[in-house]
């Protein structure tokens, strides 16, 4: 088995060291963060670093790169303090994955990227009708990450939508029938098959699979 150190990770050159941290953490979710600015221009963005961070009340965290740069999608959630996640699908993968281009502020990627940015029950940053999965949120809490300049955005969990087949009787979602797709690295999608699913573990019963 290959061993890399600390010392050879540092003397890597640039683009390789950047693709293998950013794959050795495995398969991350593929959501696309819609945000409107307080003139109401669009912004959709592909994040792979959203996490769940408790149920109750429900709270999603996602982390942004440092604002060393103009960040649209930061600079919007900050404005607004609203903003939609919306997962990734096989249909409309090429879509997303173009909306990590650097468009400028004035051209919002729903138009440049091919995808409908839609409005739901007044609430005021764009959902991608695209999507089969997505969620409204409140921006709750922002926490800088000094060690690296990025910064964890925490949401309250306003709205959820989904198609009801996806729900399944005891609160999972079925991800699979949604056509989810994953990450590995910054530019390859994956779909993933669901290989089984277990009861919550207690000791001494060992591993028993959910009933069918």
């Amino acid at each position: 088995m290959k061993r890399i150190t600390e010392q050879d990770i540092q003397g890597m050159e640039k683009v390789f060291r950047l693709n293998l941290i950013n794959s050795i953490t495995g398969y991350k979710p593929a959501n696309l963060i819609g945000t409107a600015g307080t003139d109401g221009e669009t912004n959709l963005a592909i994040f792979s670093s959203v996490v769940h961070l408790g149920s109750n009340p429900p709270f999603i965290g996602m982390f942004t790169r440092p604002t060393t740069v103009p960040r649209h999608t930061y600079e919007n959630i900050k404005a607004t303090g609203r903003y939609t996640i919306n997962h990734v699908q096989t249909s409309i993968v090429a879509q997303a994955h173009y909306t990590s281009a650097d468009f400028p502020r004035e051209e919002s990627e729903f138009t440049a990227c091919g995808l409908t940015p839609e409005y739901l029950n007044d609430f005021p940053a764009p959902y991608v009708q695209e999507s089969q999965i997505k969620m409204g949120l409140e921006l709750v809490e922002e926490v800088a990450v000094k060690a690296t300049g990025t910064i964890m955005l925490v949401g309250k969990v306003i709205d959820l939508y989904l198609p009801e087949n996806l729900l399944r009787p005891d609160g999972t979602v079925d991800l699979n029938g949604a056509g989810d797709v994953a990450i590995s690295g910054l530019d390859a999608y994956h779909t993933a098959q669901e290989l089984a699913a277990y009861e919550y573990a207690r000791v001494g019963q060992g591993p028993r699979e959910k009933a069918k």
